[in-house]
């Protein structure tokens, strides 16, 4: 095993426990209603596991998971409760909704029109879900 399959390795198994610390439900995974399970991390536990761990001079959380909505809808936006927590975690990591909405039509190109609707309404749901807390 290369040095780098030893730290991907290394990496998931401290993901898989972390996992498990955060919700012990989620090790039956199921997932509808994924995005009820997972919380929301915060903006700075973001940075130190998906930016500085990988590459302290590399992409921030915020950019990171605007990334990983960008793969979410470009593979035909599949996964609904994914698409969820993504969006709630570029938003606590400083994503505009503007911005989530840019690159979901910005995907339109890759995933097509469908996946651009389906993550779109996937998106509004979260928008409104923020919208009644904050009310």
């Amino acid at each position: 095993m290369n040095d780098f399959s030893k730290k991907y390795a290394e990496m998931m198994e401290q993901g898989t426990l972390m996992l498990r610390a955060f919700n012990p439900a989620l090790e039956k995974f199921v997932p509808e209603g994924l995005d009820k399970l997972m919380p929301t991390m915060p903006k700075d536990m973001m940075d130190m596991m998906f930016g500085n761990t990988f590459n302290k001079d590399g992409l921030d959380a915020k950019t990171r998971m605007l990334v990983a909505l960008a793969g979410l809808v470009a593979a035909g936006a599949q996964t609904g409760p994914q698409i969820k927590v993504t969006v709630r975690h570029a938003l606590e990591a400083g994503a505009s909704e503007k911005e989530i909405a840019e690159v979901i039509y910005q995907m339109s190109m890759l995933g097509g029109l469908p996946a651009m609707n389906r993550a779109l309404e996937e998106a509004q749901a979260v928008f409104d879900e923020n919208q009644e807390g904050d009310a």
